[in-house]
């Protein structure tokens, strides 16, 4: 407000016309007269524009100019007066600039800093001439203008400033007699001073100082009930102050002491309160204190105290008593605090009925109050919120708030299931619900859907399926039904399937995913059909629906490498290979997949082994496998390194074991053609194992061409000529690696089959030379043995594949192996003698009967020296017999020299021969006749009989 100016006769009569001046007084009166000019200039200054920054500097240089020339002479009161005059000018100019500001717009912190300035100079300009004489009070008048000034520093937070002003005010009213100050006006100038000046202490940090000026202020009430009141509400302020900062390191008590302070004031206050607005008043004020003290103590964990200052403030004036909105979440703390649950419960439903507790304030009780209890507290909370819709208009943010802390983490299964249930209650009620109905809770009603859908996610991660799908349900009734909203509802109607496949409810599921399909039909809705049709155990329409998969617009393979896992899982092995089979089609588009090609194909062939019958297919896979591998390339296709290595080490190996699980079942077609890929997989094998691999190459590849020679006998049909000769390719490859391989690595078994194997061969082309060959070079390795030999020999010297140069050979090297043995077996000796006689005997013929002679004299030199029986007595006769009657046909011929050679050799063998003394005898007689007659009669007159 403006401040009345200075305007008796006398005194502008004494400042218009000095009789005399001084060269001081000269001074004085330039200085005043530029100070005058620069206010003409301040009050001609538009109020509404910002003052220029000059103007306050300027002002204050010629004021310290003036103030230099201090003190005034007491005689020059004139001067003093014209002083006052300026100073009110200049006051109640920077009150014009403040109104302005205050009525358009508020002005910028610069310009009103230069306000706060000028009024600085008014007061500093007041106080040069505080001895005025003539004025009343002219201290206290300038201390009202440091006060002010101060007041003002201090809303611009310059404190040290503001500080300043109110040091300068309590000097000049330091000097007075207060007992002598009756004037109301300026007793309360004496407190208020005092109340900014501890204020301003306290912003700078000198608690001290304030609480001190606090203390000294209790001096300055001078019985006022207003007086008691401000004191009360700053130490009040101060109390909230401390408790604002969250300062725990002891300052509880001393929180507790200002407001205790403040208490004392207020009662105090109400002993000489005169009239009932001011009783009210401090009522109020004490209500208030009160309540911060019980704040105070519930902090601190003093929850008896809170009960009894709640206590108090309800029974202070019977029915008119406290019923702040605070008093029951007071209370209500305090005994959950002390573990009465009861009573707590009974403070939270007295909020139902209690209209005046704002909206936040009973919400932050319902989250309180829940969070102590856990889920014993969740249907008092239900109804406590429910009856809070019935009595007022409660917000959708409310309602999303006590929703949210129902949720809240679960505690576990159990709670997750309780809360869940209640939860489902409130936001399916209709009130709630239309709550979030208009367009201007938007915000809150997603926030709605996204609590409601994250309990629901977590009910399903606890395979929760039951709670989870009434979660999820509810959760659709805070999603628009309209256009925008359409792909939210269908994520809704899918994971509804998903918790109903969950519960085996496949009707309600398919229900719901076809509703998805209808707002946003994509991948994940096929994909569930598919699912759906698994659990039916619809293979064939779960087949079917992979098809559709593959012609969604969004499909990616991925869902294919999903659906062969979802098979395998349900045992729908024939649906997993359909999966997989479709997965393979996609590794030349150009996408990205979710795993290697080898890793479906090795997939695929496992499933495929845990069913039966299934070699067919499996080889199909097996040679695809074979197949990309020659295309892309080993690494490319199996990988490097280790892994690589393993890949096709688990190929391979499969192959072999298909390979001998059908020529155990005697499927020798499927056999050859698995064993003829064990070597294409092995032959890629560029590591450090070559040896062992060449081995299990050697091997597989004579295990093909014998699978191939088991096919044909078990066809009857002849193998084409172009297997043949592929089967010729393959055994010579084994036949280098068998070179190459020392003989400790390979089996004599293996060594021998490849020798039958290519003796076959070569003989259906007709290479007798490559024949003879081969086993020529069997014969001179470590792995040979008779027994080999003997089987060679057997099988050269009979069948369609005759070759009586190599049975020759290969018996008679297997003869000399039997005889050198310490121990030989005579019934194998004498079954190869026999069978080198049949092949001389139809070999050789009349041509060379000599050769024919000499297997018959070995065999009896075999016989020499053996024990009787040892050697087999049916075979030496056999050898007797034929030897003696080999005889008959040189007699007839007249040969009589080669008739004699066959009889005595027949002879000597029948005399090695236990049981041939008839036939021994007889031919001892029949020789000595022959002998007798040999000059005297023809040739074909004696003939030799044939032993039978």
């Amino acid at each position: 407000m403006r401040i009345a100016e200075i305007s008796t006769p006398e005194h502008f009569q004494a400042a218009a016309a000095p009789d005399s001046q001084s060269p001081s007084q000269n001074q004085h009166s330039q200085l005043l007269s530029q100070i005058q000019s620069k206010i003409k200039q301040t009050e001609s200054h538009p109020p509404g524009t910002p003052l220029p920054d000059s103007l306050p500097s300027e002002l204050r240089q010629l004021l310290t100019n003036l103030t230099q020339l201090a003190p005034f002479p007491a005689a020059n009161n004139s001067l003093k007066l014209h002083l006052w005059k300026l100073s009110y000018r200049l006051w109640n100019a920077c009150v014009d600039f403040s109104n302005a500001a205050a009525i358009r717009s508020p002005s910028s912190n610069r310009s009103s800093q230069n306000v706060t300035k000028l009024r600085h100079v008014a007061a500093d300009m007041l106080s040069l001439a505080v001895d005025v004489v003539g004025v009343p009070s002219p201290a206290i008048k300038s201390a009202s203008f440091y006060y002010k000034t101060g007041l003002a520093w201090h809303d611009h937070k310059i404190f040290d400033l503001a500080s300043t002003c109110f040091e300068r005010a309590t000097d000049l009213l330091s000097k007075l007699d207060v007992s002598k100050i009756l004037d109301a006006g300026e007793r309360k100038l004496l407190l208020d001073l005092n109340l900014a000046r501890s204020r301003t202490a306290w912003e700078i940090s000198d608690k001290n100082l304030a609480l001190t000026l606090l203390n000294r202020s209790k001096t300055l009430l001078f019985g006022s009930s207003a007086h008691f009141k401000a004191l009360a509400n700053q130490f009040l302020a101060f109390a909230k102050a401390v408790l604002s900062r969250n300062e725990n390191n002891g300052s509880f008590n001393d929180v507790l002491k200002l407001l205790n302070e403040a208490l004392n004031l207020c009662e105090k206050g109400l002993s000489i309160s005169r009239t009932r607005e001011e009783t009210v008043e401090i009522k109020e004020l004490k209500s208030k204190t009160m309540r911060f003290i019980s704040a105070v103590h519930l902090q601190n964990g003093e929850f008896e105290s809170v009960i009894k200052c709640v206590k108090v403030l309800r029974e202070n004036g019977g029915e008119k008593g406290d019923h702040h909105a605070s008093l029951p979440v007071l209370a209500m703390k305090a005994w959950l605090g002390l573990g009465r649950y009861s009573e707590a419960e009974q403070e939270l439903k007295g909020m139902v009925v209690n209209k005046g507790i704002p909206e936040g304030v009973w919400v932050s009780a319902v989250e309180t109050y829940f969070h102590a209890v856990g889920n014993a507290g969740v249907e008092t909370t239900k109804g406590v919120f429910l009856g809070l819709l019935g009595r007022c208009h409660v917000s959708a943010r409310a309602a999303l708030r006590v929703v949210h802390r129902v949720v809240g983490d679960g505690n576990g299964i159990e709670g997750l299931r309780t809360r869940g249930k209640v939860v489902a209650e409130l936001a399916s009620d209709e009130r709630v619900v239309a709550l979030f109905a208009s367009e201007s809770v938007a915000k809150e009603r997603t926030a709605m859907h996204a609590v409601l859908w994250n309990c629901g996610s977590g009910n399903f991660e606890l395979k929760d399926y039951e709670t989870s799908a009434e979660m999820f349900e509810k959760s659709m009734l805070y999603i628009p039904h309209d256009l925008e909203n359409r792909v939210i509802r269908a994520k809704g109607y899918r994971v509804l399937c998903l918790c109903y496949l969950g519960l085996t409810q496949l009707d309600r599921a398919q229900e719901y995913i076809n509703e998805a399909e209808k707002l946003d039909p994509n991948i994940i809705c096929a994909f569930l059909k598919f699912k759906i049709c698994l659990q039916k155990n619809d293979h064939c329409g779960a087949t079917n629906q992979i098809q559709k998969m593959i012609s969604c617009l969004d499909f990616t393979p991925d869902f294919l490498s999903l659906a062969a896992h979802e098979a395998v899982a349900s045992r729908a092995l024939p649906v997993a290979v359909a999966a997989l089979s479709n997965l393979l089609n996609f590794y030349n588009s150009g996408k990205p997949m979710p795993t290697t090609e080898v890793v479906v194909l090795r997939t695929l062939v496992t499933i495929l082994s845990q069913d039966l019958d299934k070699e067919a297919e499996v080889l199909k896979f097996l040679k695809q496998a074979h197949k990309r591998a020659s295309e892309l390339g080993a690494e490319s296709f199996f990988g490097k390194g280790e892994v690589g290595r393993r890949e096709r080490n688990w190929f391979a190996v499969t192959s072999w074991n298909f390979g001998a699980k059908c020529g155990k079942e005697k499927n020798y077609e499927l056999c050859a053609e698995f064993l003829r890929l064990v070597s294409g997989f092995y032959s890629r094998m560029g590591d450090g194992q070559m040896e062992e691999n060449n081995v299990t190459i050697c091997k597989s590849l004579i295990m093909t061409v014998s699978a191939m020679i088991a096919s044909e006998n078990q066809n009857t049909t002849p193998l084409p000529d172009a297997e043949v000769k592929h089967a010729v390719e393959l055994l010579e490859r084994a036949g280098k690696i068998l070179t190459s391989l020392s003989m400790g690595n390979i089996e004599g078994d293996i060594h021998f089959i490849y020798v039958l194997n290519a003796y076959d061969m070569h003989g259906r082309l007709n290479n007798l030379e490559s024949q003879h060959h081969i086993v020529k070079n069997f014969a001179g390795t470590k792995t040979c043995s008779p027994q080999y030999l003997l089987q060679i020999g057997l099988n050269a010297s009979q069948g369609p594949r005759f070759n009586a140069e190599v049975a020759t050979f290969a018996l008679s090297e297997c003869l000399s192996g039997f005889l050198s043995s310490p121990s030989p077996n005579y019934q194998d000796v004498a079954l190869i003698v026999r069978r080198l006689i049949a092949i001389a005997s139809i070999h050789k013929g009349n041509t060379d009967d000599d050769a024919v002679l000499g297997m018959y004299k070995q065999a009896y030199r075999i016989m020499v020296g053996l024990k009787e029986g040892e050697y087999p007595t049916d075979e030496g006769k056999w050898l007797a017999m034929t030897a003696w009657n080999r005889a008959a046909i040189p007699v007839r011929m007249g040969e009589i020299n080669v008739a004699k050679k066959w009889m005595n050799a027949g002879l000597e063998l029948a005399r090695k021969v236990a049981g041939m003394e008839t036939y021994q005898a007889y031919m001892e007689d029949y020789v000595a006749d022959f002998e007798k007659k040999f000059h005297t009669q023809i040739a074909g007159e004696i003939q030799p009989q044939q032993v039978q």
